[in-house]
């Protein structure tokens, strides 16, 4: 397996691999990678469909991409995955995914025409005061410290920042900067989270730092991401007569040690509450989800909160015992286990029957929820909350049944242990009633009418997710195995919990990229795997950073120190006529 970029390697066809008629493979989970990884096993690897085994604890798939009607509750999103043009393999996969809409359209084309028509852009990224959109949105608010505190972060090889959390690497003029509320509210990010994980995001994303505030360069789906992108998933696979094994447990998988060669000779499950096995050889590709971080979710309704109480759940216990048997499995007691008590682990989705909440959202979206067009264009954040409380609302209708009268708020707090300011709980201990009237108070929705509107006007149903902040817990190099062990002949690794360079968990991005490249190294694929986007080694896009971070100024008004002021202006007088002055000026540092 090797990378590559441009469109030589983008737009080729590998050859068929040797000897893939005599193989087959088994797919631990059914969420976004296991999807994917099946789906590059049929496109790229060729292998017939009947070969391909999806093993699936729950009665349907998707895994953490859900988006459902519940009949007991109602509608159900546990949240949605932000997405960007420069999601190199994901694009590479839905371009060959039929969309189930739109005739002779692949997913791609759809959501590219879709987005094109109705592109991202936010009117008020963060809200106080009830419903008053902040007095400096828009504006990043680092001082000079906090700029070379990230700058040096950037700078520091991965290799130092094992175990270290955000809080060891920044200062409070870090976090009391309006960067901060934006990355930590769009990405999940807690003080606590991995500062190794922070630096890969810094890097990635460099190129959203004009946008942070607008949202500009996100895409977004037509409904939601079950029903937009799992569903075509399946419905390509299934008509290439992959195989959909659904609950289904898979309890261990032993691998045998033949010199330095690693096999993987036997799946351990339960199958409808029944034991059962399946022996393997080395032409048996076995791809493993481990980790979840919906493992365990629970719900409630209107009149209780979700219950707190669960179990470790399967997906972790099957990394568990893999881990057991080899050091290179990863070690997955350091993202399950000692998860602090400030984190996110709440969300809830808010279905309302009727338009008295519309105004309130008008306010601060500028935007009729009803047009058709998406609303927030991803977060809202509520900065006076003592929850950290977001909310986000897509396009309408978010489900295909959705009724015309029905308008569906997706809301979440980073912080679960705290009492709200309406309502004297915490989130975790809320009710759906009381999780909607904390989120009418900051919406500015008058005190005598909160309650009406959250009882007889919406439908509000909490979840509760222990693991949902675990991709982000500090972690040392190795504590994820890596996609494809050393020396494994027909074992991998897909999913969010994989190791692979430069590019960052919690994305669709990597839960494809671990796909794509478990399938190319264990089938020898010759192709490419498109390379992480490189904006962290762009001039154009570092200038144009550098700009924004200091707000929009160019370098003469920037508020460096005198010494570093002398140096600044040296060097603009070296490079006066050359190429790097006209990229300056591009940039507006000039």
């Amino acid at each position: 397996m090797y990378y590559s970029n441009g469109n030589y390697e983008a737009f080729a066809r590998p050859k068929k691999p040797a000897n893939v008629d005599q193989k087959s493979a088994y797919i631990v989970g059914s969420g976004l990678a296991a999807l994917a990884a099946a789906s590059f096993l049929v496109r790229d690897g060729q292998m017939p469909g009947d070969h391909i085994h999806v093993l699936e604890e729950l009665a349907l798939p998707g895994g953490s991409m859900d988006g459902i009607w519940n009949e007991q509750r109602g509608y159900i999103i546990r949240g949605g995955r932000e997405m960007e043009p420069h999601f190199e393999t994901l694009w590479d996969l839905f371009r060959s995914i039929p969309s189930l809409e739109t005739k002779n359209a692949s997913v791609l084309d759809e959501f590219y025409w879709l987005n094109k028509e109705d592109p991202s852009y936010s009117k008020a990224r963060v809200i106080e005061n009830r419903g008053h959109r902040l007095a400096n949105d828009g504006q990043l608010t680092l001082s000079q410290k906090a700029i070379k505190e990230l700058i040096d972060l950037a700078l520091t090889p991965e290799e130092k920042l094992q175990d270290k959390r955000i809080d060891e690497v920044f200062s409070d003029d870090f976090f009391n900067s309006n960067f901060w509320l934006y990355w930590s509210t769009m990405f999940a990010f807690e003080k606590w989270a991995s500062a190794l994980e922070m630096r890969r995001y810094v890097l990635r994303f460099v190129h959203h730092v004009d946008s942070l505030s607008t949202l500009s360069s996100l895409r977004f789906t037509k409904y939601n991401q079950y029903e937009s992108l799992i569903l075509p998933l399946v419905s390509y696979l299934t008509n290439h007569g992959v195989h959909f094994q659904y609950n289904t447990v898979v309890n261990n998988i032993l691998v045998n040690r033949v010199g330095n060669d690693k096999v993987a000779t036997k799946i351990e499950m339960t199958v409808d509450g029944k034991p059962q096995d399946q022996q393997l050889t080395e032409n048996d590709l076995v791809f493993v989800t481990n980790g979840s971080i919906t493992e365990s979710t629970t719900y409630g309704d209107n009149t209780h909160p979700a219950p707190k109480e669960h179990e470790l759940g399967a997906s972790w216990q099957l990394w568990k015992n893999l881990a057991a048997q080899d050091p290179d499995f990863g070690h997955p007691e350091k993202f399950c286990e000692n998860i602090p008590a400030a984190n996110w682990t709440m969300s809830a989705t808010l279905t309302f029957k009727d338009d008295k909440i519309v105004p309130f959202i008008e306010h601060v979206s500028q935007k009729d929820p009803h047009s058709g067009s998406i609303v927030t264009s991803g977060p809202v954040t509520i900065k006076d909350s003592n929850w950290i409380l977001g909310y986000s609302i897509s396009r309408q209708p978010h489900f295909k049944k959705q009724k015309d009268n029905e308008l569906i708020v997706w809301i979440y707090g980073l912080i679960s242990g705290k009492p709200g300011n309406y309502v004297d709980k915490n989130m975790e201990d809320c009710n759906g009633i009381e999780l909607c009237e904390e989120w009418l108070y900051h919406m500015g929705v008058p005190d005598d009418q909160i309650v009406d509107i959250a009882t007889n006007s919406c439908n509000t149903v909490p979840t509760h997710m222990p693991y949902i902040t675990t991709y982000f817990m500090p972690r040392a190099l190795g504590d994820r195995p890596l996609v494809v062990p050393k020396h494994s002949k027909n074992l991998a690794f897909i999913g969010n919990y994989a190791e692979t360079p430069r590019d960052t968990v919690f994305t669709t991005e990597y839960s494809v990229r671990t796909a794509m490249e478990a399938v190319y190294t264990l089938l020898d694929v010759d192709r490419g795997v498109p390379e992480v986007f490189g904006s962290a080694f762009d001039a154009r896009v570092l200038m144009n950073a550098l700009y924004y971070l200091n707000d929009k100024k160019p370098l003469a008004e920037m508020d460096l120190p005198w010494s570093q002021k002398v140096i600044a202006k040296e060097a603009v007088k070296k490079v006066k006529g050359t190429y790097i002055e006209e990229l300056m000026k591009d940039a507006k540092l000039l």
